[in-house]
């Protein structure tokens, strides 16, 4: 498995926000979507399907691990499995998010954030 968090880059903008999110603290899936919801003021929220996908897809490449599935009390029976960052998955995400400060920096993008922000 690749450890240069570079050979992940770049991330899409789903993978950069669930890493973010699992940053905070550990999560279920539902507490993802919710917590990606409130990030994004509602402006990105995940279906279940798509969202396990990159979960499984972030777990294979072992920038997430997958916990046991635990009991939820307050919902009687229902099991649910939680999802903590890695610290390979701590490093990419910090790679990504130095890239995009990088390109923000840009003078043409800068320039264009000048000309267009206050539209």
């Amino acid at each position: 498995m690749p450890t240069d968090p570079q050979r992940f880059l770049p991330l899409r903008p789903v993978e950069l926000l669930i890493l973010v999110a699992l940053a905070e603290q550990e999560q279920h899936g539902y507490g993802l979507t919710q917590s990606i919801a409130d990030r994004t003021a509602g402006t990105v929220r995940l279906e279940p399907g798509n969202l396990y996908k990159v979960l499984k897809r972030l777990v294979g490449d072992g920038l997430i691990v997958a916990g046991n599935p635990r009991q939820v009390a307050e919902l009687d029976n229902e099991r649910r499995r939680y999802y903590r960052l890695t610290r390979l998955g701590a490093r990419v995400a910090v790679a990504e998010a130095e890239r995009l400060r990088a390109l923000v920096a840009t003078p043409a993008l800068r320039s264009l954030i000048r000309e267009l922000g206050t539209a």
